[in-house]
């Protein structure tokens, strides 16, 4: 590619840092037009939702940004990804296109069409990997087949896992002589219009390449040395927070690995708290290898028996969950947190999917698009095999009757009532022992703390034990 010039495709790796496509292009000596494509067709069934609608516009701000700063801009171009970059290719004369292999049912189909398009055109399409410590179709068992538990994937990963060397990039990039005409990031309009629902993203996060590596820094001091113990307290700062940071890109993976084993060689985290982080990481590569191996995951059980549940949803029940108005401060508490600030505790993400699956009685699916669209780590591969986990219907799945109770959930994992506190403003006079109950507190309790149940707060919306019973019975009904 010397003396050439290259496209460099965006997508997930909104970064500049540990990114093959972006140094094999820098290595090479040629000259370097990064391009955005936004393409509403490109995810199938799973556009971006609104959450991570906001955090790509502010993404995509930054990225441009630390382009700028070195001499380089990022084009932005509308409409079909095919067609657009052919004809950026054609009108630029770029000689190759290099761009970050992604997994998604939707993105490999894309990644095929889009080389066919350009071997037509005598232009070569160049992949790398990046985006996962491992590549999922490189995972398999001795018989040759991908796994489908994850201890045993774990082992796999870990031994065999050679972590590349962190590439910086340089202080500027080799422009093309005349740069292709670029849109408006505003006139995308990714970001929300009136009312304006993203105040707490705003407070909550900052999108971008610093910002991830903020987040980082801010873990491996005050978070990573604990994780072990501290990742399932919503209640605390116990978890790295970078997942909305890893799905867009903004880190890599082989970046966060490598810091958290730093940790350990230098003393700043015991072993357990680093190696429970990095399955933690891998825990977010099996997602991946199931989704590319098994492409309906989203969509349909992993298990085929539970394809004949016999859900019974009710939407009035489903809307009170969405709101964070159940009747269960752990429960609305972290459906609230959703809403707010656009990302949920993984502890408390499980309790509110087992909540709805198995309380309520509803379809996986249902919960699942709405993280989708208030997520702003909404990744197809986590959020489908997550789900699917608590429903016992996946992979390696909890078993059904796994049922999470939600008052001794919250007792457990809440145990001074401080994350009900902040979600669920409402019930903050109530002491501990009754604030994941309020419910069982007497009327002097209640009275005490201005708390009105069934006005100023719900009353449960369904009895935990009698539902409880009713899921193991549908359960049951699958092996008759």
């Amino acid at each position: 590619m010397t003396e050439t010039t290259c496209i460099v495709w965006l997508r997930h790796d909104l970064r500049l840092a540990d990114h093959g496509a972006l140094a094999a292009v820098v290595t090479a000596g040629a000259r370097m037009i990064p391009v955005f494509v936004l393409d509403e067709a490109a995810d199938g069934a799973w556009p971006p939702g609104g959450a991570s609608r906001w955090w790509l516009h502010h993404s995509l701000a930054a990225l441009g940004k630390a382009l700028a700063d070195r001499g380089s801009r990022l084009v932005l171009r509308r409409g079909a990804t095919t067609e657009v970059l052919a004809a950026l290719a054609e009108e630029t004369g770029a000689a190759a296109i290099t761009c970050t292999r992604c997994y998604e049912p939707a993105a490999v189909a894309l990644e095929k069409a889009l080389k066919a398009r350009l071997d037509d055109l005598g232009v070569d399409l160049k992949r790398y990997g990046g985006g996962l410590l491992a590549e999922p179709d490189a995972v398999r068992t001795k018989t040759g087949e991908p796994y489908r538990v994850y201890t045993p994937f774990w082992r796999a990963v870990s031994e065999r896992l050679v972590v590349p060397r962190a590439w910086t990039p340089p202080e500027r990039f080799a422009a093309p002589a005349k740069w292709p005409k670029s849109e408006r990031l505003a006139d995308w309009r990714l970001l929300p219009s009136k009312p304006d629902w993203a105040a707490g993203l705003r407070e909550a996060w900052t999108p971008g390449e610093a910002g991830a590596a903020e987040r980082l820094a801010a873990f491996l001091d005050d978070g990573l040395d604990g994780y072990a113990e501290t990742r399932n307290r919503p209640d605390i700062v116990g978890t790295s927070r970078l997942s909305p940071h890893l799905h867009f890109g903004e880190i890599s993976p082989a970046a966060c690995w490598r810091a958290a084993v730093r940790a350990r060689e230098t003393g700043e985290a015991r072993d357990s708290h680093v190696e429970t982080f990095l399955k933690e990481l891998v825990w977010r590569e099996f997602a991946h290898h199931l989704l590319f191996n098994w492409p309906t995951l989203p969509e349909a059980p992993f298990r085929p028996e539970f394809a004949r549940f016999p859900w019974s949803p009710d939407e009035a029940q489903t809307e009170a969950w969405r709101r964070g108005r159940t009747g269960y401060p752990i429960v609305d508490a972290g459906m609230r947190e959703l809403w707010a600030t656009g990302w949920m505790h993984n502890r408390v993400r499980m309790i509110v999917a087992s909540f709805l699956i198995k309380d309520l009685g509803v379809p996986w699916q249902t919960g699942e698009a709405w993280f989708w669209d208030t997520l702003v780590d909404a990744d197809l591969a986590n959020n489908a095999a997550g789900w699917q986990w608590v429903a016992g219907s996946g992979a390696d799945a909890a078993p059904y009757f796994r049922i999470f109770n939600p008052v001794s959930q919250g007792t457990k994992f809440d145990p001074d009532g401080d994350y009900v506190r902040r979600w669920v403003p409402e019930l903050a006079k109530l002491p501990a022992s009754a604030i994941h109950a309020p419910w069982t507190a007497d009327a002097a309790t209640l009275k005490a703390a201005g708390v009105v149940l069934g006005r100023s707060y719900p009353l449960p919306i369904v009895d935990h034990a009698r539902a409880r019973a009713a899921a193991l019975e549908a359960f049951a009904s699958l092996k008759s």
